[in-house]
């Protein structure tokens, strides 16, 4: 007991210092219960008064208390952020034209913006962003997208991203259009010889429609994750020019993860018996799943041919099976049935869709940063 009064004692040095403490030097377990008692509703009480505060501007700007949950559950600092810096960075927003719903998507993809200081060279960022959009609509939809665009670096970041794209033949209404697509464009663009060495190697000329997904896409891909990826494919005998190419026609392979398109090969080349080179001509095999996708719909491919002998299995017609809608590959290989086929045809169907992948519950997800 003396030793917890010690230990108490303590913890409440500066109320024993203070000089209503001296007068009376009566120090109690009591005294300290009442003392936290206290503490924390005076921290309550404060808390309370900034919540109150800040959601009465954010309501003064039109956020209703839908809005509200929404913003202090995805960033509860919120409550005790400067209302100043917050009042400042609304009136702002205000000046773009952004309203109640627009704020929400943006505290939901940057729960700190409100925190940042938006208003370093606002109206020369403006300025410039404005002159880059055809239209006001297309400027609120982009900084809703990458509210970043505020805060990033104007000079070393900004522009000179821009200019980096500008030189390799990208101009700025597809650059742009691509920054809607791909919100961290800025941040995370990097060039280095040998990247522009394999953007060279895709084949591709800069009048080619797909020549912005190439060079964007190879732009914010870190270079060691483009090896893996060209190696991954080389062990489907594949050539290092072979895959680039492959790169320049469907450019967004390159954001498929290693771990899918070894999955998806291994079951073209093993299961279905076609060649490697068919991913060229049909690259949507690539990004089908095989758990849902490709392998139930091969599965009732060859269920009928073991019914139909006249029925044959060719590269054309499991590309086609594979890329039909769900209604219509229900209606051309099972509906179209006899009764008691179509009937085994649909149970092997749904079945084989619910299959998990084996122990897909428990595997690691290891994150390397950037996904591409």
């Amino acid at each position: 007991m003396l030793r917890l009064l010690s230990i108490a004692s303590y913890r409440f040095l500066p109320f024993l210092e203070s000089p209503a403490a001296k007068t009376s030097q009566v120090f109690t377990p009591a005294t300290c219960s009442t003392i936290c008692l206290a503490e924390a509703k005076e921290a309550e009480e404060d808390t309370a008064d900034q919540t109150s505060e800040a959601a009465q501007i954010f309501r003064k700007w039109g956020c209703d208390d839908v809005d509200l949950v929404k913003i202090f559950n995805r960033n509860p600092q919120l409550r005790k952020a400067d209302t100043a810096l917050i009042q400042s960075n609304l009136s702002l927003l205000n000046r773009l034209g952004l309203g109640a719903p627009d704020l929400v998507r943006i505290i939901n993809c940057r729960p700190r913006f409100l925190s940042s200081r938006v208003n370093v060279c606002f109206d020369e960022r403006l300025a410039y962003l404005s002159s880059l959009f055809e239209s006001k609509e297309m400027l609120k939809r982009v900084i809703v997208t990458n509210p970043s665009l505020l805060t990033y670096d104007f000079n070393n970041t900004i522009k000179q991203t821009l200019s980096q794209y500008q030189e390799l033949g990208v101009n700025k209404q597809d650059f742009f259009f691509m920054l809607c697509s791909r919100p961290t464009l800025i941040c995370r663009t990097s060039f280095n010889e040998e990247k522009l060495d394999y953007i060279r190697r895709t084949g591709i000329s800069k009048d080619s429609k797909m020549y912005k997904y190439v060079v964007t896409i190879m732009g914010i891909s870190r270079i060691e994750t483009m090896r893996e990826k060209i190696a991954n494919f080389a062990r489907f005998g594949f050539s290092e020019d072979e895959v680039l190419e492959f790169f320049g026609r469907s450019p967004l392979v390159l954001t498929l993860s290693v771990d899918k398109v070894q999955r998806n090969m291994t079951f073209i080349l093993g299961t279905m018996k076609l060649e490697a080179k068919t991913v060229v001509h049909s690259p949507h095999l690539l990004f089908f799943n095989l758990d849902t996708r490709l392998k139930p719909r091969f599965l009732v491919l060859t269920k009928i041919q073991d019914m139909d002998c006249e029925f044959n299995i060719t590269e054309s017609l499991v590309t086609r099976a594979v890329r039909m809608k769900e209604n219509r590959f229900v209606n051309a290989f099972i509906k179209c049935r006899m009764n008691e086929e179509a009937g085994e045809l649909m149970e092997l169907y749904t079945k084989a869709k619910e299959v998990k992948r084996l122990a897909g519950s428990s595997r690691k997800c290891v994150q390397k940063g950037f996904p591409f």
